[in-house]
Order: structure tokens, then sequence, then C-alpha cells
């Protein structure tokens, strides 16, 4: 994990990039997304720059 990681849980990052929570843990299981570790609650946790380059990559590939 490099020092710019941004980490947060699911729930913060469905959040920051305006989908559902259920559809991030959904590119973790189909291995779009990786998860880094759990919070305290169990809560999967990514790095926001993954989550946004996916999106990216995916908004790309539609294009």
């Amino acid at each position: 994990m490099s020092p710019t990681s941004f980490i947060c849980d699911t729930v913060a990052a469905a959040h920051y990039v305006h989908v559902t929570p259920a559809a991030v843990r959904q590119w973790i299981r189909r291995g779009h997304v990786q998860r880094t570790g759990y919070d305290h609650a169990g809560r999967a946790l990514v790095d926001l720059r993954e989550v946004r380059a996916y999106l990216n990559r995916r908004s790309t590939d539609a294009a």
C-alpha cells in the first residue's frame, strides 16, 4: 500500500462514486477492485484511487 492511498470502507467509496455499496462489494467479488482489509465493524476496505481507476477503465471500454 502506497503512502498516497485513500483507504475507506465500501459505504464511503460507494457514496464517493455515486453507486450503491452493493455495487462496490460486487466489484470486489468480481476482482475489479482489490480489498485491502477490513475495518473494526467487518466492512471491506478499498482504495478510492483503485475504485476511480476501475470506473475510468469501464467508461473507456464502453465508449
